[in-house]
């Protein structure tokens, strides 16, 4: 029996980067909301009292930055000092400037905004169809954020992180071996020397943050490591600086496949790093919901300018029922791959991007997230009935 242990990792939306990432898709829904046509790359950066909104933006509308980082800093819950960063005080700092119209010339006809490659997954490990590190580090953080927000751990700061390692045999998921959770937190739960967060604290984060997302999975030789430092009093800004699309594995599929590299937040869909990965998904998901392999991935390449995708590429890792030749054609006829494309059947020019950039961008339910539909399973299985 082949055994081996893989690992993956998620951030709340308090961490620096994440922060950055949901400022960068708040511009970007401002700009759809009134100008679907609006050309948006932007990247965020944040320090110890400081943020800063830089990149690359086409419109015709008017976009407050200042009052909208704010709004997001505030939602996020960075609202006392305590924190150290706090919405009422750090400095906001404006860089934006306009796109460069040799790049536009290129997409107005319908080409790629850029050349590269992106990656989508799917597998029958979870109910989602995602790898289940991953689903379980995203629940861990999501969790955190939830009690932390309800007040059931009133001592919580919006900074954390978690990671989960899983025990496979046979390429199959068995239990939960490792658990890694990191939160801030106020001084409230020191114990007496004041370097280590008290043994109570742990405990009822354990309980009400892990187990009670973990349930079935872990068993009594799971290991916690819980602020494994002592303390995480310093978190946030204030103890790392962040910026956008630095968390891009935690966006995707937790390393369990590569990654072509782009970043997704603060750009519009015309930026194949974003739509195609979103394509990928969509045709990944679709694929092993019907039935024809257990695990797909999917990689399709792009440049700059031009519509129709270099290559198409699928890996089905000895599952599939037909062989991936065959479904490299069946994804050609059944899935728009060009720009335009894309933005059209998964509905793409909407204000809908801050809710991706904290807790994953695959795997989710809300309406939003049109990549998660199952709408060609029959389409699929049809013509993979033909092969």
């Amino acid at each position: 029996m082949e055994k081996f242990f893989f690992s993956s990792e998620s951030v709340t939306e308090g961490h620096p980067d994440k922060l950055c990432d949901q400022v960068s898709d708040a511009v970007l829904d401002s700009v759809l909301r009134e100008d679907p046509a609006g050309r948006v790359a932007c990247e965020t950066y944040v320090t110890m009292g400081l943020l800063i909104v830089g990149g690359e933006i086409t419109t015709h509308t008017y976009v407050d930055i200042h009052k909208l980082a704010r709004q997001i800093i505030k939602d996020i819950g960075y609202t006392h000092p305590k924190y150290g960063f706090d919405y009422h005080t750090c400095a906001i700092i404006n860089t934006i400037h306009s796109q460069s119209p040799d790049i536009s010339q290129g997409v107005d006809t319908g080409g790629a905004g850029d050349q590269g490659i992106m990656f989508g997954y799917a597998c029958k490990e979870t109910e989602d169809l995602m790898p289940l590190p991953i689903s379980l580090a995203h629940a861990l953080t999501s969790r955190l954020t939830e009690v932390r927000k309800k007040g059931i751990l009133k001592y919580l700061g919006p900074d954390g992180k978690s990671q989960v390692g899983v025990e496979y045999h046979n390429n199959k998921p068995v239990r939960v071996d490792s658990v890694v959770i990191a939160s801030q937190h106020t001084d409230e739960v020191l114990d007496k020397s004041g370097n280590n967060m008290s043994d109570k604290a742990r405990k009822e984060i354990i309980e009400v943050v892990g187990k009670e997302v973990l349930k079935s999975w872990v068993d009594k030789n799971t290991k916690y490591y819980v602020n494994q430092t002592g303390k995480f009093l310093i978190g946030g800004p204030q103890s790392d600086t962040g910026m956008t699309g630095r968390k891009i594995i935690v966006d995707t599929y937790g390393g369990t496949v590569p990654h072509g590299g782009g970043a997704f937040s603060g750009k519009d869909p015309t930026k194949v790093d974003r739509s195609a990965a979103y394509m990928c998904r969509y045709i990944a998901k679709n694929i092993v919901a019907a039935g024809i392999a257990e695990k797909c991935l999917i990689q399709l390449a792009y440049v700059i300018g031009y519509a129709d995708p270099l290559s198409v590429f699928v890996n089905t890792y000895g599952t599939g029922k037909i062989h991936d030749s065959a479904i490299v054609k069946l994804v050609r006829e059944n899935f728009e791959l060009t720009p335009k494309g894309i933005i059209k059947s998964l509905n793409l020019l909407r204000p809908i991007y801050r809710k991706t950039a904290a807790y994953g961008h695959f795997g989710r339910t809300e309406p939003e997230f049109t990549w998660e539909a199952l709408d060609k399973v029959e389409v699929l299985k049809k013509a993979a009935a033909k092969i």
